[in-house]
């Protein structure tokens, strides 16, 4: 079978989906990489909500927002939380402090989830604080490879998103998720060099067995929705 042939598994987002060839592959695994305040929970969030729209089960763990702020966010953009929440979306507050807890609970029980719920898509919001948890980097490396090898063996597609590096906006803090993942999508700001206005910008900077748009295009988040705009340019 042709790869291009391949199940696509849609975010949702006008523009961002054509990018991406029709969608990201089903039972990929997808980083979203940026900086603060450039929405990639929200990026997250609308993968998730896309597939409760298809009746797909989805699971959403966060390693830095309080589930009531999850809860929150979702409400704001007229999402029917109560349609879905602990029937089709299962939101998990994990804690990153608790080295013990949230590597077992990451590792071990995430896997055992997924199979039990049935989740098609999965979100862990971000991986770059599991990352951080461990301090040798060597170990880090070891670590994150073990998890995502794992979870290729669960029948769902999976989003990471991850911090950038302090001083570089276009890889993540520990510059390891990128070369683990099949597709990673960049979230940045643009500032023209007379500084009148920053522009968010999306783009494509890899996706595995499939062609992609490799342009860089602005996008805006309006209260009820991410749109990408596909064909306007950000300069």
């Amino acid at each position: 079978m042709n790869v291009d042939d391949e199940q696509r598994v849609q975010f949702g987002i006008e523009g961002l989906d054509s990018m991406l060839s029709g969608g990201i592959f089903e039972g990929s695994i997808c980083s979203i990489v940026g900086t603060y305040g450039t929405g990639k929970t929200t990026f997250a969030l609308q993968f998730i909500y896309e597939g409760l729209k298809q009746g797909e089960k989805a699971i959403f763990i966060s390693l830095d927002e309080r589930t009531e702020m999850i809860h929150r966010d979702i409400l704001r953009r007229g999402w029917d939380l109560d349609t879905y929440l602990d029937k089709s979306l299962f939101v998990i507050k994990l804690d990153p402090t608790d080295f013990t807890v949230a590597v077992n609970q990451i590792k071990d029980e995430l896997p055992q989830l997924i199979r039990s719920v049935g989740a098609r898509r999965v979100v862990i919001d971000p991986i770059s604080l599991f990352e951080g948890i461990f301090t040798d980097e060597s170990i880090r490396r070891q670590e994150l490879f073990r998890f995502i090898e794992r979870m290729r063996d669960e029948d769902c597609t999976l989003i990471l998103t991850s911090e950038t590096l302090q001083n570089n906006p276009y890889a993540s803090k520990y510059s390891l998720i990128e070369y683990m993942v099949d597709t990673v999508i960049l979230l940045r700001y643009i500032r023209p060099s007379d500084l009148s206005e920053v522009h968010p910008a999306v783009e494509v900077v890899k996706m595995r067995g499939s062609n992609h748009s490799r342009e860089i295009k602005p996008y805006e988040i309006l209260r009820d929705r991410v749109q990408v705009y596909s064909e306007a340019n950000v300069f």
